[in-house]
């Protein structure tokens, strides 16, 4: 299995199966939702479009990047959706890096959305999928994030090996910059961050599903995938 390293702007063609990472926070806080019962996660490209689709659903839990706004109910953090209870929920997500990246990858054949949190399960799906290539898309900072290119490679390494250690991954990501960031606006009091969110980007393999983007009736969808028992 060939393992593609890479970030939107280097992209010159959709993937087959294409593994979208965004650690700091989008994908940790969608597998916190579906932990929590969430029954599906729907992708918005705007603010505009997240509360256009909410106001078609006045169900739904409208959730977004940075500081809360008018129309949202939460912000994209995995602090703040652990807490809640959302079974049976459906939210819609906007974000800057993770669901814009998984957007631009729409017309791939498989698209996984992956953090730490959920890494072996990850690379369980694409061994039981047996791809020759698989592409990782790194959202974060324009494609620099240190943090999403560390899981992306712990990911690769589960795909061949019985064992692999997180640690050294995991800690690549608690020197990056996005986490300084989130640590930084939290000492700011900024109310779009947590106090458990780095921690809880940083743990690895907490949930036994992939997250996997389809397109369908409400645009792109992403629902976890559990393992048959």
């Amino acid at each position: 299995m060939r393992c593609v390293f890479t970030d939107l702007t280097q992209l010159t063609a959709v993937p087959r199966v294409a593994v979208v990472v965004d650690v700091m926070r989008a994908f940790t806080t969608a597998a916190y939702a579906f932990a929590g019962g969430a029954g599906k996660i729907v992708f918005a490209e705007t603010d505009d479009a997240a509360l256009k689709s909410k106001a078609r659903h006045p169900d739904w839990l409208a959730v977004r990047d940075g500081t809360p706004a008018p129309g949202f109910d939460l912000a994209n953090s995995p602090g703040q959706i652990r807490a809640r209870d959302l079974r049976g929920r459906t939210l819609v997500l906007r974000t800057t890096a993770g669901t814009a990246g998984a957007l631009a990858v729409a017309g791939a054949d498989v698209i996984l959305c992956a953090s730490f949190v959920v890494a072996q399960a990850t690379a369980s799906f694409l061994r039981s999928l047996a791809p020759g290539e698989v592409v990782f898309v790194i959202t974060g900072d324009n494609g620099r994030a240190d943090e999403d290119l560390a899981c992306a490679h712990y990911i690769a390494e589960l795909l061949t090996a019985e064992e692999v250690d997180p640690s050294p991954f995991i800690e690549r990501a608690r020197r990056s910059v996005a986490a300084e960031d989130l640590a930084e606006g939290l000492r700011q009091g900024y109310r779009g961050v947590h106090p458990d969110d780095v921690p809880l980007c940083l743990e690895a393999d907490v949930h036994a599903f992939a997250m996997t983007a389809t397109s369908g009736a409400w645009g792109m969808t992403l629902g976890a995938r559990r393992p048959r028992r």
